[in-house]
């Protein structure tokens, strides 16, 4: 007998059993059978209606993407930290904004490598550039974003270790391209930021289309929310004013990037903004970056103040970025966020006196 990799598709056959109910005179067999024909193998189709089930493919992606868009407004947010502390000549909070900034961006390196399954795929994706394709321009972003911030963190982790780093004659060199290094990385920290919500708006699933023109202002305003988090963890305080100040900007765009895309939203799609796990997830998001920007504003001169307040910063940012993530998965489940605000658009365009356009828009 021969073996194939497609043996594993073939429906399990039911196992024959004896035939001890036959009488004489043509009895009726177990299985409704009598005897005279074989019976079928495939089982009687059952028709379903298709009311109900998913009109779009959720997106394929799990908890590694949305630690992955976290990390990387972390990493954006904390290369123009680093570049503030750069211009303002303040070297430690330019030494941990570049640190926090390689640590995250390596994180969600790894993070993504980790949903794509193979390491070569990364690579592939940078066999071209392509302006329309969102996943294609993300991917020369990070890569342009990485370069700059190694360097930088090399040269800061050289300087820590009082020049014993084995550089040998590439010290004087990365001494000089250390500034411009910095500057290059601050330079994609914003589209890096921003990059992941195009991404989200530019794919079928209800919620995250229907947010596509708001999301990259959430995003970035959640990406300083978790830098300033960070680095007022991680600076003395008569070094973090800018860091201080950072995040009081932040919590202010967070809040209000939000307000404004609920509502430019259509009501139906942006109910799993507020419903289930991703509601709760965003309504604690706001009560942390209210609490993490009152802290920054009026006691983050004191050193456990702001450690408090950069932690709950950081922590409303990634359930920002979860929150999003979650609530654009549960909308793809679920018709009527796919339909409804279909119907909603296009009784605005019959409204609107568009009934001519196309098909979809006749009367």
């Amino acid at each position: 007998m021969t073996h194939s990799d497609f043996d594993s598709f073939r429906p399990t056959e039911l196992a024959r059993r004896r035939r001890t109910d036959r009488r004489r005179g043509g009895g009726r067999r177990r299985d409704g059978g009598d005897g005279s024909r074989e019976m079928p193998m495939v089982p009687e189709a059952e028709f379903t209606s298709y009311y109900g089930r998913p009109v779009v493919k959720p997106a394929p992606w799990g908890d590694d993407v949305a630690a992955y868009l976290f990390l990387g407004g972390v990493a954006g947010g904390s290369a123009l930290l680093g570049l503030g502390g750069q211009l303002t000549g303040r070297p430690v909070l330019r030494r941990n904004a570049r640190l926090s900034a390689l640590a995250a961006v390596s994180l969600g390196a790894l993070a993504l490598v980790k949903d794509l399954g193979r390491p070569e795929r990364f690579l592939h994706m940078l066999r071209t550039f392509k302006l329309t394709s969102p996943m294609s321009v993300g991917s020369w972003i990070l890569s342009a974003f990485s370069a700059g911030t190694g360097v930088s963190a090399v040269a800061e982790i050289d300087r820590m270790s009082g020049a014993r780093l084995p550089l040998g004659p590439l010290r004087p060199v990365l001494q000089a391209v250390e500034g411009p290094a910095g500057v290059e990385a601050a330079l994609f920290a914003g589209p890096l930021a921003a990059y992941t919500a195009v991404l989200l708006g530019d794919t079928a699933t209800p919620t995250w289309n229907a947010a596509h023109e708001e999301l990259p202002f959430v995003f970035v305003s959640s990406a300083v929310l978790a830098s300033a988090g960070l680095a007022m963890i991680t600076t003395p305080v008569h070094e973090a004013g800018p860091a201080r100040k950072l995040a009081v900007f932040g919590v202010m765009g967070d809040v209000a990037a939000m307000r404004v895309m609920e509502h430019r939203m259509d009501p139906i799609a942006a109910e799993p903004l507020r419903q289930g796990r991703a509601g709760a997830m965003l309504r604690w998001s706001e009560r942390l970056a209210a609490a993490g920007g009152l802290g920054a504003l009026l006691g983050g001169r004191n050193r456990a103040v702001a450690a408090a307040s950069g932690l709950a910063l950081l922590a409303a940012s990634a359930l920002t970025r979860f929150g999003v993530f979650e609530a654009g998965l549960s909308s793809a489940k679920d018709p009527r966020y796919t339909i409804e605000p279909q119907k909603n658009r296009l009784a605005a365009r019959r409204a609107a006196g568009i009934t001519d356009d196309s098909i979809t828009t006749a009367g």
